[in-house]
């Protein structure tokens, strides 16, 4: 699938640096910007493979790795941007010219049009900026999202209950301690009942979250606890071990850092809460992906859970609750997840504006959908991956209050 993506996308790429020398030159006239441009953009193909070549393929994605990404995106896609459009246009003017030469036998003016290229060069600069932006400042631009969500069959005694969620920490992309501290204190500002966190720990190995955990530890602990459950990243999946052995180690020490974070780790197992006369249940399910490792064991989380209960259910993947979770023989109230990201790339205004790419991948990519009663809420995540930064699409800090309807 990725060579076929690569394949399409290549031509655009190499018609985006066409395109990009002729408007340089179109509007400075001069050939040594064309010549300095190559020379930078020769230099920075030749890092990036002199890069890729000697990186540490055992280390998985790494702050530095996604940095590079950074370069690559943006390099290329104002370059994309630019050269459809423009594409399009020449694909039309060369039909116009061949049917006034060959068909009317006739000349026209046939040159490009200046409005076009005006609204593709400011289009283009403006994505370019966002790419930097969101690498700057976007990926640590923390905000608070709240729900209130309506439940005809919540204990009274959870009337009220408010739940914070975090999601995708992506440990091994943070490089700002400053920044990450500053999220933790707007964690610690809100008023919350209990925490829960759906899954992403690291990028690949236990040992990047060994300069965090002493500030994760820093997340204050609320009435009914911390808890957290694993996400695709947390099984070492994405570097090739030496042997099984060094594999399972790994993800022994991942396990076992989420809990000196101060969480309690959910297994395909369930926890009990109560107040006073009245609980609910928090079912914490592994993960389970439709293109990912699928280990998330429902029916072994709903172990003993009566089916009457009033369930929360955490699972990092939205994709289990659509194939499983929504149309399951037990009701399971509310599911929170994580994992899409929102793609880190979009328009995210509430209630007004809200699109990402991710939507073509996951029908519930980011905030709250319900099916009927059943509902589930998608973080867009607390960390980032791939790319260092996000543009539109901001880390969230999730706060759901719980209500019994009347």
């Amino acid at each position: 699938m990725i060579q076929k993506f690569i394949y399409f996308i290549l031509p655009f790429i190499v018609l985006g640096e066409i395109y990009t020398c002729h408007l340089l030159y179109k509007y400075t006239k001069k050939r040594s910007v064309i010549f300095a441009y190559l020379l930078l953009l020769v230099t920075i193909i030749a890092s990036l493979l002199f890069y890729f070549n000697g990186a540490d393929k055992s280390k998985g994605q790494t702050a530095e790795s996604m940095h590079i990404m950074a370069l690559i995106l943006l390099f290329l896609l104002p370059k994309i941007l630019i050269s459809i459009p423009l594409f399009i246009e020449d694909m039309f003017r060369f039909t116009r010219w061949t049917s006034n030469k060959f068909i009317y036998k006739k000349i026209v003016t046939n040159s490009r049009s200046s409005l076009l290229t005006k609204i593709v060069l400011t289009a283009a600069s403006l994505l370019a900026v966002s790419i930097i932006y969101g690498v700057f400042v976007g990926k640590y631009n923390f905000k608070v999202r709240q729900e209130t969500i309506a439940f005809k069959d919540l204990p009274n005694g959870f009337d009220g209950l408010k739940v914070l969620q975090i999601s995708d920490l992506h440990v091994g992309s943070w490089d700002n301690k400053v920044a990450i501290e500053k999220g933790i204190e707007m964690i610690n500002k809100q008023d919350y009942d209990i925490l829960l966190f759906t899954g992403d720990f690291v990028n690949t190995l236990a040992t990047e979250a060994d300069s965090w955990i002493e500030i994760l530890q820093k997340i204050k602990t609320p009435k009914y606890g911390k808890f957290a459950v694993l996400g695709n990243h947390d099984y070492g999946e994405y570097v090739k071990w030496d042997t099984e052995a060094a594999k399972e180690a790994n993800f022994t020490a991942i396990k076992n850092n989420i809990e000196k974070s101060g969480f309690k780790l959910l297994l395909n197992e369930n926890v009990v809460l109560k107040n006073n006369n009245d609980s609910i249940y928090l079912l914490g399910v592994e993960n389970w992906g439709l293109n990912f490792k699928k280990v998330g064991d429902l029916k072994k989380t709903s172990e003993n859970v009566p089916t009457d209960a009033f369930k929360i259910v955490m699972t990092h993947d939205p994709s289990h609750w659509d194939a499983e979770i929504v149309n399951h023989q037990q009701k399971y109230q509310l599911t929170l997840s994580g994992h899409t990201h929102g793609m880190q790339f979009g328009f995210d205004i509430p209630k007004v504006l809200e699109w990402s790419p991710a939507e073509y991948i996951y029908p519930e990519w980011g905030g709250l959908y319900n099916k009927g009663s059943q509902y589930i809420y998608v973080n867009r995540g607390f960390g980032f991956h791939a790319y260092s930064g996000r543009v539109g699409i901001w880390p969230e800090i999730t706060v759901l209050k719980l209500k019994k309807s009347k």
